[in-house]
């Protein structure tokens, strides 16, 4: 990372806008983009997003400039001292975000300092002294100032070389700050073992409870991954999983996962959930004389029950009648519950908001699965076998009719 990069980066946090920077600054908005980028990289977090198209700073970023500050204050002195002294403002500005020097390097000038020798420094560095020679040469090339006398008994700072160190110092001192909490981050993030599931519809489902046994479960057992949860449809888990955010995936299809390690958790079949007050006993006049909302074709239920109210029902009464699907159960569950909606569920998922809904039966069998898929981690692996383990008690009392002796146990795959 070099400092113009910082400055740029700064000013991105602080107004908000990749454009207005470029245009502050006369630069390119790829190059400041760019500038952001790396830093994010370097900090390993996110510090901003695109919203509508706009660039939108997160929270992350107040902590960031916070401890940017000393840099920038660094950079002020370094343009001063370089002759920028603040006589243009545009012109300083421009200047200080196209000044190529690299944290390392000044690093590398701080070593030399310390050890007095560019032969020492070289050695402890694990450089060839030609290497660091030229670079400090064109260190003090750009700063305009001689930074070292070289003597017969090493390297000693001048007068403009101690103003250097003390500028350097604050710069390195502010970086490494930043830099140590985002390797703890790094560390955590490595340690930490991301589970992804389908959205749960409340905090009854079998879902919810089965990642809270997990976490407790887990807990006890003094693991140490660190597991952390997430909540998404089927079709942004397989890209979580694909991309690597996530580890771990509970999802109603693993369609696309074909590359991945996965397991069968439960199976149960399709129902209709009704409006309590509703009285029609078969699903054709359920879905006849109620609207619809089901879960989106992005899911796996949403696909079959797609798939089911379209080639399947009576007569297909659906084709031609709006429906509202929604990524959301718990949406989904208080339309059926309270607005008079009828809507389709796993049988498991069901059985645990009986109270609140009308579970009616499909007129033929339709089963479904749930799975748990994971990549190549150990500790995925494990957190695999205590979901089975957790779901298989969890869901037992509510769905064992819907379990045939064949199907009980988990049955492993790998592609």
């Amino acid at each position: 990372m070099h400092l113009g990069a910082l400055f740029i980066a700064s000013h991105v946090l602080t107004s908000g806008s990749v454009r207005e920077t470029a245009r502050r600054f006369q630069l390119s908005p790829s190059t400041v983009s760019t500038a952001i980028h790396n830093l994010e990289t370097e900090l390993a977090m996110t510090l901003t997003e695109r919203a509508s198209g706009e660039l939108a700073t997160l929270i992350a970023s107040g902590r960031v400039l916070e401890g940017l500050k000393p840099i920038m204050a660094a950079i002020a002195e370094l343009g001063q001292w370089a002759g920028h002294d603040g006589a243009a403002a545009e012109s300083d500005e421009a200047w200080a975000s196209r000044i190529p020097v690299k944290i390392v390097t000044m690093e590398r000038f701080l070593e030399v300092a310390d050890q007095g020798s560019i032969n020492r420094a070289a050695r402890r560095l694990r450089l060839g002294q030609p290497q660091l020679s030229l670079q400090l040469a064109n260190l003090e090339k750009f700063l305009g100032h001689r930074l070292f006398d070289r003597q017969a008994q090493g390297s000693v700072l001048t007068e403009e070389g101690r103003r250097a160190y003390q500028i350097f110092m604050a710069i390195s001192q502010a970086w490494n700050d930043l830099k140590s909490s985002a390797d703890e981050r790094y560390r955590r993030t490595a340690r930490s073992l991301r589970i992804g599931s389908i959205i749960p519809t409340g905090s009854e489902s079998w879902v919810a409870r089965c990642l809270g046994s997990l976490v407790s479960e887990w807990n006890a057992r003094r693991n140490n991954n660190a597991i952390s949860l997430v909540s998404m449809t089927a079709d942004d888990l397989r890209e979580a999983l694909k991309s690597g955010r996530i580890d771990v995936a509970i999802l109603d299809s693993v369609f696309g996962l074909e590359s991945f390690r996965h397991r069968e958790l439960l199976q149960t079949d399709m129902v209709v959930i009704a409006p309590p007050d509703s009285t029609e006993t078969s699903v054709a006049d359920l879905v006849a004389g109620h609207p619809i909302c089901m879960p989106s074709p992005r899911t796996g239920l949403g696909h079959a029950a797609m798939a089911f109210s379209y080639e399947r029902a009576p007569n297909r009464r659906l084709r031609g009648q709006d429906i509202t699907a929604a990524d959301s159960l718990p949406v989904i569950v208080d339309l059926v519950a309270n607005h008079g909606y009828v809507s389709f569920l796993g049988r498991v998922s069901a059985m645990p908001i009986a109270d609140k809904v009308r579970i009616v039966d499909l007129d033929e069998h339709l089963p479904m699965s749930y799975h748990v898929a994971f990549n190549h981690r150990k500790a995925a692996a494990d957190a695999c076998t205590v979901i089975i383990e957790v779901a298989a008690r969890i869901t037992s009392e509510t769905v064992v009719r819907t379990i045939r002796p064949t199907d009980a146990g988990a049955r492993e795959t790998a592609a």
